[in-house]
This record gives structure tokens, sequence and C-alpha cells, in this order.
């Protein structure tokens, strides 16, 4: 007996040492991919390539007439270009045979977004680059072993011998994809296909972003940053409910920034942070961490405040920005700004009242009316600059100001946002467009400009959404799984501006996954009426679809919906709904 209880005690401090020594264990998994296809191989002596298509095992085997043979010479250097079907982040397991030669190969790793971006040299000609993650180096394999590389966003892989003379046998060469492995809760078909396939691409874009901390994308920037993150917020709780990540990116935001520095050196995400507080606490109804926020949300509050100047107008310092398009027009990112810091202070008002500090709430709200009544001076500015609703900017404004109720839904509908289709959308901002366009009551309008612009994407081969698109680049464009033909446009190599020039392009951004939250919110019609999901409304908004049907997850459970449309146009709905909730009609 005494005996025993040493060998636990012995186990018990066993563990606190190894515990001591750990600082952080992966919240994700590791899941390995073959090759869907080989899109292009180079050089004379390529063997049994079509081995490399097999589903391997991660091991290394001894018999080499069951490998592939890749053998370089000092005038051939073979090379080939690996399709694994799908974005992934994460790198590359690399498995090798015996060879005659036991010296370690050298080999040019280069990912790719797409297949050109694989093919391509990192210059200043087509703006590929090693920033945030290495996409081009060289690695070593060893003889009869295995390597792992590389630590990107990617699709496709180009792999070149670079050792002369030598022969590689290979038996393997898989990627390794690292996410999350975290049930989706939420869910949603209609009878159109297209708007079923853009909201489990949205769905994705955001997965895979999902990491340690939430990233903006998984090529570049691969940070933090508190703007980008209220779409994928929306479509986290639209498909997973509650996921650490979350609170984890939010104050790791908050704590790199302190008072009066404004996070990410943007004015802008300082407020989308305290509406993201509020939209996280209106989902998890979690006062416990919202009481973790205040101090910090106090400062914050306080020097909003100060930015207001006494005609009721924003004086907001430091970086002064919306989205990359409205940095062009200073009027836009004024009405925009104007615009946010409203919300921002009625959400903040919200949130102190139920933390108890008063005095701050009503701070907050004698300068929101001293903005309100500034709202002729700022109307009348907007209107003047005569800002067309195709200018860069314009309808990135006019939804900033329809959500603060600055400017009639409708008419910021009609006047800007609505105005030729998709011209002028952004990924990013797309998603304030399409809720714009649901207050202005546009829900057909919208459907079609999902389906137009982020269907345009799949069209072009993406799996994930994209960090900007314009619809004009569909002209003469090839997709982004091929090889450009001749004649076609490279749009990954052409295309993109500010700071996603060519291939800098992250064709991953969570930021654009906002057709997911939007079909959830609008079309199945779920919407949160009390905070942490206590009540609940459902009014859905098919447009020209016959059905829809969906789960929404609660902190209660998961509320399940189909609607059907009858013959005189109304709708008929099943509900199954947490007996916690209320549901309101």
């Amino acid at each position: 007996m005494k005996m025993r209880l040493i060998e636990k005690i012995f186990v018990l401090l066993l563990c606190c040492h190894v515990a001591a020594f750990g600082q952080q264990r992966d919240s994700r998994v590791r899941e390995y991919l073959t090759p869907t296809r080989i899109v292009w191989q180079k050089g004379d002596s390529l063997i049994n390539l079509s081995k490399l298509l097999q589903k391997g095992n991660g091991q290394s085997v001894t018999n080499a007439d069951s490998l592939c043979i890749i053998k370089s010479t000092n005038t051939d250097h073979p090379a080939i270009l690996l399709d694994f079907g799908k974005e992934i982040q994460g790198g590359l397991q690399i498995v090798t045979g015996p060879t005659a030669s036991k010296a370690p190969i050298t080999l040019r790793v280069r990912f790719g977004e797409s297949a050109s971006e694989a093919m391509s040299e990192i210059d200043t000609i087509g703006g590929a680059t090693n920033d945030h993650a290495l996409r081009d180096y060289l690695v070593q394999v060893p003889w009869l072993g295995v390597a792992e590389t590389g630590n990107s966003g990617f699709r496709f892989v180009r792999i070149d011998i670079v050792s002369d003379p030598a022969v590689l046998l290979l038996k393997e060469i898989r990627a390794i994809s690292i996410f999350r492995d975290i049930p989706e809760l939420g869910s949603f078909r209609c009878n159109d296909e297209l708007l079923n396939r853009i909201w489990q691409v949205g769905k994705e874009t955001v997965h895979l972003n999902m990491q340690e901390y939430l990233w903006d994308g998984i090529k570049r920037d691969r940070l933090v940053w508190i703007g980008d993150m209220y779409p994928e917020l929306m479509t986290i709780q639209s498909v997973y409910g509650y996921n650490e990540v979350l609170p984890k990116s939010i104050d790791l935001a908050r704590d790199l920034f302190p008072v009066p520095q404004w996070i990410n050196g943007i004015s802008s995400y300082s407020l989308w942070w305290l509406i993201i507080q509020h939209e996280y606490y209106n989902f998890y109804g979690d006062k416990n961490y919202l009481r973790q926020q205040l101090p910090y949300l106090q400062g914050l509050l306080r020097l909003i405040i100060s930015k207001v100047d006494k005609k009721g107008m924003e004086q907001l310092d430091g970086m002064r920005f919306l989205d990359w398009p409205s940095s062009e027009s200073p009027e836009a990112i004024h009405a925009g700004l104007q615009s946010l810091t409203m919300i921002a202070l009625k959400r903040g008002s919200e949130l102190c009242k139920i933390l108890g500090d008063e005095p701050l709430a009503s701070s907050c709200d004698s300068t929101y009316q001293k903005m309100l009544k500034a709202k002729p001076s700022l109307l009348k500015t907007f209107d003047k600059a005569k800002l067309s609703p195709t200018a860069p900017g314009t309808k990135q404004a006019a939804s900033l100001l329809s959500l603060s109720g600055l400017m009639p839904a409708k008419e910021a509908n009609e006047k800007y946002i609505s105005v030729d289709s998709v011209q002028c959308f952004s990924t990013y901002f797309g998603y304030y467009m399409l809720r714009a366009m649901a207050e202005a009551g546009d829900y057909q309008n919208a459907l079609n400009d999902i389906r137009t612009y982020w269907g345009a994407m799949l069209d072009l081969g993406a799996t994930t959404f994209w960090e900007d698109f314009n619809i004009n680049w569909m002209k003469n464009a090839a997709r982004i799984d091929e090889l450009v033909p001749a004649g076609k446009v490279d749009v990954h190599k052409t295309y993109g501006g500010y700071c996603y020039m060519k291939f800098r392009h992250s064709l991953c951004h969570g930021w654009a996954s906002g057709p997911t939250a939007w079909m959830s919110r609008y079309v199945l019609g779920i919407e949160i009426a009390e905070p942490g999901c206590k009540a609940v409304r459902i009014v859905p908004h098919l447009g020209d679809l016959q059905w829809a049907e969906g789960s929404f997850p609660t902190p209660y459970g998961v509320i399940k919906v189909r609607h059907t449309k009858k013959s005189d146009g109304t709708i008929d709905t099943e509900l199954n709904c947490p007996k916690e909730i209320t549901v309101i009609k």
C-alpha cells in the first residue's frame, strides 16, 4: 500500500514537472492530404509520377520499385507542380526512399495560392514575396526518411531538384493541413446550389484563419487585425458558436495597444473593438468576461469622446481607415468614421449600463446626441462632394451612414449601394453593404449581388474568398487553378492594390466571409433579441428562393428551422428551438 502511494506521488510530481516546462499546447490538429493532380512537370527523367497521387501513410519503405524516381543532371533539373485541391494552412511532408548515395538532396519548394503564384519568382514584377510566411526557399530531404517543411497558406506546390547530379526516390508528398477540429453547429441549405456553396466557402475561409489566434489571412498578414475580425466574428457565431479563439484574439489586441493607443494604430479599429465587445456579449451573455474589459472599455470610451469636437464632428487621429478603396476619398472616410463613432458610442453606452457605470454611459449618450445634431451638416458635406456611387469608398460610407441611422436606409441603398449592382463592392465592406441593403428591405438584390460577386470568385476556381475582388477582373480572366493560357489574364499576378499588389494578394481572407453570416441572419431570419440568445426573432426573407433550411448555434443548444414558400407567396416555417429560448414573433 505504502509503495503504491509513493508511486502515485512520483507520477503526480512528474506530471507537474512536465506541465511546468510546457508553455503552450497547440489547440489545432494535423491532417495529411494527398495531391489531387499533377498540373505540370519539367525534365527528361521523371518515372512513376502517378505514385504521388496514391494515398500515403508517412512511412518510408526500402522497396525502391514502388517509388517515384526523379533524376537530375548538371543540365537537367526536373520540377513538378502539385495541386492539393483546396486552400490549406500548413506545410509539406516529403517521404523519401533509399538511394545509392546517402547524401541529402536539396529541393526548391514554392507554395502558391494560385497555380501561377507557385510558378513565380520572388520579384517586383509579379509581387511575390516571402513576407509573413516563406513561400519560396531551399530545403534538404534525407535518405530514406521524412522531412516536414513549410508554414503558409497554399493550394499548389512546385518542387524543383536543385542538387546535381542526384537521384530522388519519392514515396509520397503530402500537404500538412493544420486547423481547429471543432464541430460545425450552424448550417445552411436552400434550393440554390450556388448560394449553398458560397455559404460553405465563407465558412471555410474563416475556419482556416482560426489558428492559435484569429488571423486576417493564412498567407498574409497572419495577424490579429481587429477591424477585420467583425465579419469573422459574425461567421463564427453563425457556424461554430463559442470558440476560445475569439476572446483570446480580442484580448490580445486590447493588451498590445493600451489606451491612448489605437488598436493596430487605426482609430476605426478601436471603434470596431467596442462594437465587437457588444456583439460578443449579445451572443454569449457572458457578463463575467465583460467585467474583465471594464477598465480598458472606460479608458477607450473617454478617448473616443475626447475626439468629438464642439460641433459634434469626429476628429479621430491615427490612421483614418475604413476600407482600402475608401482611402482615396477623405469625404467618404469622414462620413464613415462619423457613423462608426456613433455606433461605437451607442454600443459603449449599453455596455456601461450593463456594468453599472451610469456616468460614463451618460457621457456616451450626450456625445451621441451632439453628433446626431451634426447630421444635417455632415450630409450636406457628403452630398456637396458629389461622390459617384461607383467611386472608391462611396458605397462603404453609404453603408455605415445607413447602419448608423444618419441616412435613411432606402435612400442610402437607392442613391449609392445598389447602383450598378456590385460595381465597387469590396470583399471586406461587402458585408456591410449587404446589411444595409437588408435594412432597406432589398433582400432580393442582396441575394443577386451575393451570387454575382462572391460567385464570380468561385467561377475563377476559388475554394476560399479573397482579400479583394473587383467584378471587372472577370473580363478574359483565367482560372487560378490552371496555368494561364495564352491570351488570358492572370488575375492573381495582374490585379490588386494598396497592400495587396499582385501575388501578395491573399486568396483566403476572413473578412470576405460576409455572405455566410448574412444568409444565416436574413435568409434563415434568425436574429438575437436578448443577450445570451435568451430570446430570438425568426423572420425569414427568401426572395426568389423556394425553400431554405439550417441551424444556428446558441449557448442553450442549436436552433433548427426550415422555411418553405407556399403557392400564395407566404412562408411556412418549421422550428425546433431549445426550451430555454423565447421565440418572438
